[in-house]
């Protein structure tokens, strides 16, 4: 240990990049209920060693949880952490699970998850991410389109909306978080400018738009069923084994990529 070493800046160090790793963290999803895994409740332990070396805890709702699920966001929270630049080293494990073994090593090891569970992977884990991602595009997309119809905005006006004028339009700040947090996965379907697009990337008719504000909304409602499920489970399961999630407070702009 450096005798010469203020304690006062560590601490501050410490607490900083404590933060930072939270902040990513908070960006990592479940992929089926497009929820940050730290609002859900999943992240059990932050460690951070001196070297730049970090360990991240994590627990789902069940033992049973679907292995390419837990698979994706155990993934996803190493690459997010190791985004930062003082990241030497990143330990994600996952406990209480039945193929927590499986899953930490392929983690550990950088292998994939089809590497990892071999002929038992079903399907790759890239077009399922893509798959739940495209949910997610629908689900931000019917939050933001009702919000605005409730608004008073026109669905022909909408329809013709590009995305500029969108991130124009004279909202609270509430709003424009609908409007980021859309947007966030706006880019995934490509087609143009234009601010409302299907998931083909189509333009949608004016005519229509109602009909496929209806039809994102069934994705919706079944994502707030499996979230409610979710978060009674892990409470449920939390109570019986005495344990709490880490309680993580956003801060945005301290993840970087």
């Amino acid at each position: 240990m450096n005798q010469d070493a203020d304690p006062t800046t560590d601490a501050r160090e410490t607490a900083e990049r404590m933060a930072q790793v939270q902040a990513c963290l908070a960006t990592v999803v479940d992929p089926e209920l497009d929820e940050s895994v730290t609002e859900l409740g999943f992240v059990t332990l932050i460690e951070l060693a001196g070297d730049g070396g970090v360990r991240i805890g994590f627990r789902l709702p069940t033992y049973w949880c679907a292995a390419n699920f837990a698979f994706l966001m155990a993934d996803d929270m190493s690459r997010a952490v190791q985004s930062l630049p003082w990241v030497t080293q990143v330990q994600v494990r996952l406990d209480d699970h039945m193929y927590a073994e499986a899953i930490n090593q392929g983690v550990a090891q950088g292998r994939g998850f089809q590497a990892t569970f071999g002929a038992a992977a079903e399907g790759d884990l890239e077009t399922l991410r893509r798959t739940f991602l495209l949910k997610a595009f629908q689900r931000r997309q019917e939050a933001l389109l009702q919000h605005l119809i409730d608004a008073g905005h026109e669905p022909v006006a909408l329809a013709a909306l590009n995305i500029s004028a969108l991130q124009q339009l004279a909202l609270s700040a509430a709003d424009k978080g609908l409007v980021d947090r859309y947007l966030a996965r706006r880019g995934l379907v490509g087609g143009g400018d234009l601010a409302f697009v299907d998931t083909e990337g189509q333009a949608i008719a004016a005519a229509d738009l109602l009909a496929h504000l209806r039809e994102a909304r069934r994705v919706g409602i079944n994502a707030e069923f499996n979230g409610a499920l979710c978060r009674g489970l892990l409470a449920v399961r939390d109570r019986a084994q005495g344990q709490q999630p880490i309680h993580i407070v956003r801060r945005e702009g301290l993840c970087r990529s």
